[in-house]
């Protein structure tokens, strides 16, 4: 079977290269899949996109015309795809339901320790020989409050390291976790109420329409005006315009960002020569206590090869005809020939 796999990263080709050698022939290009780019994907019946791949309508229905009748998303979210028209196309779609969460929990505490101990701005000071220690004051977070929104396997592999720093642990989350419990964690019913009372607050939430602007005008007004932020979920969650007010009040100890409400397009591609037409995300990077990274959060090469391999397993499984958790649209036959 011929696969095309989209959105290929330089450091993991070899890997999916490797992972399909002697099974499947994998061609990898470095596009993105979006409207541009989906007749590339003609005469291909099983396809593989990363996480900023464009799947809406009129993308499944080019992808079905050239005769694409299997997604194989190597990615855990999914709000990037129409379910509804892959379905109505008969489309099969799967993703990686988990992989590594110490990838992204491990990342997401980097984001915080390096906003509140101001590590890129001391790095850039000292690369010219500046070593004054003015502007680079942190605080401990030892018996400080950490407030984990959604606290899932990545959740709690947040948590347990916050335990780890001796710090409080507050919960939000549908359905408690036992596992945090024993550690001590406190829920809170009201989401606002976690916000007030948190020290640093760390977002692990899928991007639903429930979710989208969880943390809106009115959540982070209500964060202490020295809180630290972290977002390595998805962009979506927050309402960047609202963040960008609160920060030119001076609110906020430091802004973590792995992830961008309007990403697609910008991350994982080098813009560097372009003029920036994105105003929300220049305003948002001309504050000194904002980090923003390309979500790499889960970039580790455990993580990725984890990836690799369920994308691997699931395109097997559509091929055998067998399911799987993995499996978001389930399969409607395969194509003749």
């Amino acid at each position: 079977m011929d696969i095309l796999a989209f959105g290929v990263q330089n450091d993991e080709q070899p890997m999916i290269e490797r992972a399909f050698a002697g099974r499947h022939t994998v061609r990898c290009v470095d596009v993105f899949l979006n409207r541009d780019t989906a007749p590339i994907a003609a005469d291909h019946e099983i396809i593989s996109v990363s996480v900023n791949a464009q799947l809406d309508a009129a993308v499944l229905r080019t992808l079905a015309a050239g005769g694409t009748r299997m997604i194989a998303q190597r990615a855990t979210g999914f709000n990037n795809i129409d379910l509804e028209v892959a379905a109505e196309l008969g489309m099969t779609v799967a993703r990686v339901s988990h992989y590594s969460p110490y990838s992204v929990a491990e990342f997401a505490w980097t984001l915080a320790m390096a906003v509140n101990r101001r590590v890129v701005r001391a790095a850039t000071r000292t690369r010219d020989f500046d070593f004054r220690l003015d502007g680079l004051m942190g605080r401990d977070l030892h018996g400080r409050t950490a407030g984990v929104i959604g606290t899932g396997k990545i959740g709690e592999c947040f948590a347990r390291i916050a335990h780890g720093f001796g710090m409080k642990l507050l919960g939000w989350d549908i359905a408690e976790n036992p596992a945090c419990t024993e550690l001590g964690m406190e829920y809170r019913e009201n989401l606002p109420e976690l916000l007030a009372e948190a020290d640093l607050v760390s977002l692990h939430v899928p991007l639903l329409p429930a979710t989208e602007h969880l943390l809106d005008r009115h959540g982070l007004s209500v964060m202490k005006d020295d809180a630290i932020l972290v977002n390595t979920s998805r962009g979506g969650l927050v309402d960047t315009g609202a963040l960008i007010e609160q920060l030119k009040a001076g609110r906020f100890t430091g802004v973590g960002l792995d992830v961008y409400e309007a990403e697609a397009g910008l991350f994982y591609l080098d813009k560097s020569l372009d003029v920036v037409t994105d105003d929300t995300l220049a305003r948002l990077m001309t504050f000194s206590n904002v980090l923003v990274t390309s979500h790499q959060a889960y970039y580790t090469r455990d993580a990725t090869a984890q990836i690799i391999e369920t994308t691997v397993g699931n395109i097997d499984d559509y091929l055998t005809g067998r399911t799987s958790e993995n499996v978001l649209v389930p399969a409607a036959g395969r194509a003749a020939g």
